[in-house]
């Protein structure tokens, strides 16, 4: 079962920030809320970025729309709706609480064409996301025979929670993403997700086959 501690990052936690196409600044101290979808299924908006490389004031209502654009989707692919690769990414992500420790889990959720998590690194973020996204592609691509071809779009999205009023709403939002896709009445109706798995244990054990 993944901790329900809640602490504020000190100036003192914040890790080495690391340039991509978005600025990324992380701490030790801090739950993180975390989003990265399957590469093809929604283009970057470059354009949320100002020129000083500093995100506008409305991103995180910007990265809501593209989120809600995300679930509707008609086009794209949509690999993860196939039980066999969401349970890939679900056994993935408890392993790296479970077995190799790299962050605490407080909600995931694994949709038809992306991955919500919110967790507490204890290592940094860049071995962590490379780890995840690096296991998860292979296996994945081998389940359904495109081996070496891209799975994960390159970047992903991250804010770390500020208070305990954004970690409840954080993981609210996470776990209720199904509903409001439409693809399950209740929470705890998706199985992919931290809401199913308190509720009744799918146990994705072991290997994914």
């Amino acid at each position: 079962m993944w901790g329900r501690r809640f602490r504020l990052p000190s100036a003192d936690a914040l890790m080495e920030p690391y340039a991509r196409r978005l600025p990324h600044i992380h701490s030790q101290a801090a739950w993180l809320f975390v989003t990265w979808r399957l590469a093809g299924c929604l283009p970057l908006r470059r354009d949320l970025l100002l020129p000083s490389g500093q995100p506008p004031p409305d991103t995180g209502a910007a990265f809501v729309a593209m989120d809600r654009q995300t679930d509707l989707a008609q086009r794209g692919p949509k690999w993860l709706a196939d039980p066999r690769t969401a349970r890939i990414v679900v056994v993935t992500l408890l392993a790296g609480e479970q077995e190799r420790q790299f962050y605490r889990l407080r909600a995931w959720v694994v949709m038809p064409n992306h991955v919500h998590v919110l967790w507490e690194p204890f290592v940094d973020m860049p071995a962590i996301t490379r780890w995840v996204k690096g296991s998860t592609a292979r296996q994945a691509n081998l389940l359904l025979g495109r081996t070496g071809r891209v799975f994960w779009q390159d970047e992903s999205y991250d804010h770390w929670v500020r208070n305990r009023y954004q970690l409840e709403k954080t993981v609210r939002y996470i776990e209720w993403n199904p509903v409001h896709a439409g693809l399950a009445r209740t929470p705890e109706d998706w199985p992919w997700s931290s809401a199913a798995w308190q509720a009744k244990p799918p146990a994705p054990q072991g290997s994914p086959w």
